[in-house]
């Protein structure tokens, strides 16, 4: 048997490595070995460990999304807890995910002061973000822990899933953010922002949810 250890991987930026039959207690090492200050992503299913390495247009698209939520429930008076790109993982279930950003709102309160999370006792993020995301193991670990509502965007389009019966379904319209076309203005002003740039859009979307708050706002 041929044994490397993680700092003989490189992984370019874009690409992801899979690797197969990892336990779970080597995926816990991988994890502690990574540490939290690392730009690679890890999702875990059943004994499968998916490594990505986001590009530059990846992360850009993550944080003017991120932003864009973050907006929203500032002006919407919608209080939150955020927590990024945090591991969420279950032993039992054999499955972990870190998304691109994660919010909780319904269930903001208890999450309040939290530093580590344990699913087997806190709820999972109300809402999960992932960019240019394809992957089965991914989605799968999603629905195994129980996030209710999950935005993928890829190619420029946004895809709404909300969590029914265990599994995810398509929606045209987010349970969050129900009187907005959410769908159709995150992609317009993330796109807006790769030429404009991310202040002068980020200011430009919060007067245009003020307008849409207040129509007769000036």
């Amino acid at each position: 048997m041929v044994t490397l250890q993680l700092r003989q991987l490189s992984v370019p930026p874009g690409h992801r490595v899979i690797l197969h039959d990892v336990s779970w207690q080597e995926f816990e090492a991988i994890l502690e070995e990574l540490g939290d200050h690392r730009a690679a992503r890890l999702a875990y299913s059943h004994g499968t460990l998916e490594m990505r390495m986001p590009l530059p247009k990846h992360e850009k698209a993550k944080v003017i999304i991120g932003d864009l939520v973050k907006i929203l429930l500032e002006e919407l008076e919608i209080d939150c807890e955020t927590f990024g790109s945090t591991t969420f993982k279950r032993e039992d279930m054999a499955f972990g995910v870190e998304p691109d950003d994660s919010f909780y709102i319904q269930n903001y309160a208890q999450m309040i002061g939290k530093e580590r999370i344990d699913l087997t006792i806190d709820p999972p993020p109300d809402l999960a973000i992932e960019v240019d995301v394809t992957s089965k193991t991914q989605l799968d670990a999603y629905e195994a822990l129980g996030v209710p509502e999950l935005w993928r965007y890829e190619d420029g389009k946004l895809e709404i899933n909300i969590l029914r019966n265990g599994k995810y379904i398509k929606s045209e319209t987010s349970p969050t953010f129900p009187n907005f076309p959410i769908d159709e203005v995150i992609p317009r002003f993330v796109e807006q922002s790769r030429t404009l740039g991310r202040s002068p859009t980020l200011r430009g979307f919060r007067q245009w949810l003020r307008k849409q708050i207040n129509p007769n706002l000036t």
